[in-house]
Protein backbone atom coordinates (compact mmCIF):
# COMPACT_ATOMS: atom_id res chain seq x y z
CA UNK A 1 0.00 0.00 0.00
CA UNK A 2 1.31 3.59 -1.10
CA UNK A 3 1.94 5.82 1.85
CA UNK A 4 0.62 9.96 1.30
CA UNK A 5 1.74 12.58 2.86
CA UNK A 6 -1.46 15.11 3.22
CA UNK A 7 -0.53 18.79 4.41
CA UNK A 8 -2.24 21.91 5.91
CA UNK A 9 -1.39 25.11 7.07
CA UNK A 10 -3.27 27.00 9.14
CA UNK A 11 -3.08 30.85 10.17
CA UNK A 12 -3.81 29.86 14.36
CA UNK A 13 -2.95 27.40 15.98
CA UNK A 14 -6.34 26.40 17.72
CA UNK A 15 -7.17 25.34 13.86
CA UNK A 16 -4.09 23.21 13.58
CA UNK A 17 -4.41 21.27 17.07
CA UNK A 18 -8.36 21.15 16.60
CA UNK A 19 -7.17 19.41 12.95
CA UNK A 20 -5.09 17.29 15.29
CA UNK A 21 -7.14 16.16 17.41
CA UNK A 22 -9.95 15.65 14.40
CA UNK A 23 -7.29 13.10 12.63
CA UNK A 24 -6.28 11.46 15.82
CA UNK A 25 -10.26 10.96 16.62
CA UNK A 26 -10.58 9.26 12.66
CA UNK A 27 -7.84 6.99 13.98
CA UNK A 28 -4.14 8.52 12.37
CA UNK A 29 -1.98 7.54 15.17
CA UNK A 30 0.27 10.60 16.55
CA UNK A 31 3.43 8.46 14.92
CA UNK A 32 2.25 9.19 11.51
CA UNK A 33 1.02 13.38 12.55
CA UNK A 34 3.65 16.15 12.55
CA UNK A 35 3.08 19.75 13.99
CA UNK A 36 4.79 22.37 13.78
CA UNK A 37 4.26 25.90 15.07
CA UNK A 38 5.80 29.21 15.07
CA UNK A 39 6.66 29.91 18.86
CA UNK A 40 8.61 33.67 18.72
CA UNK A 41 5.93 34.96 20.79
CA UNK A 42 6.14 32.21 23.20
CA UNK A 43 2.32 31.17 23.12
CA UNK A 44 2.82 27.59 23.51
CA UNK A 45 4.57 26.57 26.74
CA UNK A 46 6.25 24.09 26.74
CA UNK A 47 7.90 21.67 29.58
CA UNK A 48 10.77 21.20 27.25
CA UNK A 49 11.76 24.87 26.67
CA UNK A 50 13.94 24.93 29.82
CA UNK A 51 16.36 22.73 28.03
CA UNK A 52 17.15 25.10 25.35
CA UNK A 53 20.53 26.83 25.39
CA UNK A 54 20.26 30.80 24.93
CA UNK A 55 20.82 30.70 21.38
CA UNK A 56 17.60 28.69 20.61
CA UNK A 57 15.95 31.86 18.42
CA UNK A 58 18.96 31.13 15.75
CA UNK A 59 20.15 27.99 16.56
CA UNK A 60 18.99 24.16 15.84
CA UNK A 61 18.16 23.73 19.63
CA UNK A 62 16.29 20.49 20.38
CA UNK A 63 14.08 19.89 23.42
CA UNK A 64 11.77 16.74 23.31
CA UNK A 65 10.14 17.08 20.09
CA UNK A 66 8.52 13.60 19.59
CA UNK A 67 4.81 13.31 20.68
CA UNK A 68 3.43 10.18 22.36
CA UNK A 69 2.21 9.17 25.75
CA UNK A 70 -0.53 11.82 26.83
CA UNK A 71 -0.89 12.53 22.91
CA UNK A 72 0.99 14.63 20.32
CA UNK A 73 -0.19 18.06 21.03
CA UNK A 74 1.19 17.35 25.46
CA UNK A 75 4.24 16.35 23.71
CA UNK A 76 5.07 19.53 21.75
CA UNK A 77 8.99 20.47 22.30
CA UNK A 78 10.89 23.29 21.59
CA UNK A 79 12.96 23.80 18.37
CA UNK A 80 14.68 26.60 16.73
CA UNK A 81 14.55 26.74 12.74
CA UNK A 82 17.02 29.05 11.19
CA UNK A 83 14.99 32.18 8.91
CA UNK A 84 11.74 31.13 11.72
CA UNK A 85 13.13 31.29 15.01
CA UNK A 86 11.43 29.31 17.95
CA UNK A 87 9.09 26.43 17.08
CA UNK A 88 7.17 24.13 19.43
CA UNK A 89 7.11 20.82 17.03
CA UNK A 90 6.64 16.83 17.34
CA UNK A 91 6.21 13.90 15.10
CA UNK A 92 7.64 12.26 12.49
CA UNK A 93 9.02 15.38 10.23
CA UNK A 94 10.32 17.51 13.36
CA UNK A 95 12.34 13.86 13.99
CA UNK A 96 13.54 13.61 10.57
CA UNK A 97 14.84 16.96 10.01
CA UNK A 98 15.92 16.96 13.28
CA UNK A 99 18.34 14.41 12.12
CA UNK A 100 19.32 16.83 9.75
CA UNK A 101 20.75 19.27 12.27
CA UNK A 102 22.63 16.02 14.02
CA UNK A 103 24.37 15.88 10.78
CA UNK A 104 25.24 18.71 9.91
CA UNK A 105 25.63 22.28 10.30
CA UNK A 106 22.57 24.19 12.45
CA UNK A 107 21.49 25.39 8.82
CA UNK A 108 20.84 22.24 8.16
CA UNK A 109 17.25 22.40 10.28
CA UNK A 110 15.59 24.16 7.48
CA UNK A 111 17.07 22.13 4.65
CA UNK A 112 15.71 19.14 6.83
CA UNK A 113 12.07 20.51 7.13
CA UNK A 114 11.78 21.30 3.46
CA UNK A 115 13.44 18.46 2.65
CA UNK A 116 11.45 16.09 4.69
CA UNK A 117 8.45 17.21 2.83
CA UNK A 118 9.77 17.49 -0.69
CA UNK A 119 10.89 13.72 0.05
CA UNK A 120 7.36 12.88 1.26
CA UNK A 121 6.07 13.95 -2.01
CA UNK A 122 5.46 17.50 -1.17
CA UNK A 123 6.25 20.04 -4.29
CA UNK A 124 9.00 22.25 -3.31
CA UNK A 125 7.50 24.96 -4.58
CA UNK A 126 4.60 23.92 -2.14
CA UNK A 127 7.30 23.20 0.69
CA UNK A 128 8.91 26.53 0.58
CA UNK A 129 5.60 28.53 0.80
CA UNK A 130 4.64 26.09 3.90
CA UNK A 131 8.26 27.41 5.65
CA UNK A 132 7.63 30.69 5.23
CA UNK A 133 3.84 30.42 6.06
CA UNK A 134 5.38 28.87 9.32
CA UNK A 135 7.81 31.83 10.20
CA UNK A 136 5.05 33.99 9.30
CA UNK A 137 3.42 32.97 12.37
CA UNK A 138 0.84 29.67 10.97
CA UNK A 139 1.16 26.33 11.76
CA UNK A 140 1.86 23.18 9.72
CA UNK A 141 0.48 20.15 10.31
CA UNK A 142 1.11 16.62 8.36
CA UNK A 143 0.22 13.27 8.31
CA UNK A 144 1.39 10.22 6.27
CA UNK A 145 -1.74 7.76 5.52
CA UNK A 146 -2.14 4.80 3.10
CA UNK A 147 -3.58 6.31 -0.34
CA UNK A 148 -6.94 4.44 0.45
CA UNK A 149 -7.31 6.69 3.32
CA UNK A 150 -5.97 10.45 1.05
CA UNK A 151 -9.32 11.29 0.81
CA UNK A 152 -11.11 11.36 3.93
CA UNK A 153 -7.73 12.86 5.58
CA UNK A 154 -7.80 15.68 3.23
CA UNK A 155 -11.30 16.45 4.14
CA UNK A 156 -9.94 16.74 7.76
CA UNK A 157 -7.46 18.95 6.85
CA UNK A 158 -9.91 21.01 4.90
CA UNK A 159 -12.27 21.47 7.86
CA UNK A 160 -10.80 23.85 9.63
CA UNK A 161 -9.22 26.76 7.55
CA UNK A 162 -6.32 25.29 5.56
CA UNK A 163 -4.12 27.92 3.52
CA UNK A 164 -4.64 26.62 0.03
CA UNK A 165 -0.78 26.64 -1.11
CA UNK A 166 -0.81 28.74 -4.50
CA UNK A 167 -3.25 31.00 -3.46
CA UNK A 168 -1.09 32.16 -0.38
CA UNK A 169 2.25 31.66 -2.74
CA UNK A 170 0.58 34.23 -4.79
CA UNK A 171 -0.06 36.46 -2.38
CA UNK A 172 3.75 36.01 -1.22
CA UNK A 173 5.24 36.43 -4.26
CA UNK A 174 2.92 39.52 -5.16
CA UNK A 175 4.62 41.44 -2.25
CA UNK A 176 8.10 40.57 -3.83
CA UNK A 177 8.41 37.58 -2.16
CA UNK A 178 10.30 34.25 -4.30
CA UNK A 179 11.58 31.56 -1.82
CA UNK A 180 11.97 31.02 2.34
CA UNK A 181 15.23 32.38 2.96
CA UNK A 182 17.07 30.57 6.21
CA UNK A 183 19.43 33.80 6.11
CA UNK A 184 16.27 35.96 7.11
CA UNK A 185 15.87 37.52 9.93
CA UNK A 186 12.65 35.80 12.22
CA UNK A 187 9.91 37.77 12.53
CA UNK A 188 9.24 40.06 15.72
CA UNK A 189 6.07 39.53 17.47
CA UNK A 190 5.22 43.10 16.28
CA UNK A 191 5.81 41.86 12.81
CA UNK A 192 3.47 38.70 13.35
CA UNK A 193 1.06 40.56 14.32
CA UNK A 194 0.85 42.81 11.69
CA UNK A 195 0.91 39.50 9.33
CA UNK A 196 -1.88 38.30 11.21
CA UNK A 197 -4.14 41.67 10.68
CA UNK A 198 -3.07 41.50 6.44
CA UNK A 199 -4.08 37.26 6.73
CA UNK A 200 -6.87 37.64 7.65
CA UNK A 201 -8.58 38.66 5.01
CA UNK A 202 -7.17 35.60 3.21
CA UNK A 203 -7.91 33.20 5.43
CA UNK A 204 -10.94 30.46 4.44
CA UNK A 205 -14.70 30.99 5.52
CA UNK A 206 -16.46 28.02 7.44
Amino acid sequence: MTTQTITGLYDTYDDAAQTVRDLAAAGVPDSDISVVANNVENRHATEEASNAAPDAETGAVVGSVLGGGAGLLAGLGLLAIPGVGPVVAAGWLVATAVGAVAGGSAGAATGGVIGSLTSAGVSREHAHVYAEGIRRGGTLVTARVDEHRTAAVTEIMDRHRSVDPDTRGRAYRDAGWTAFDEASPPYTAAELERERERTRDLMPIV
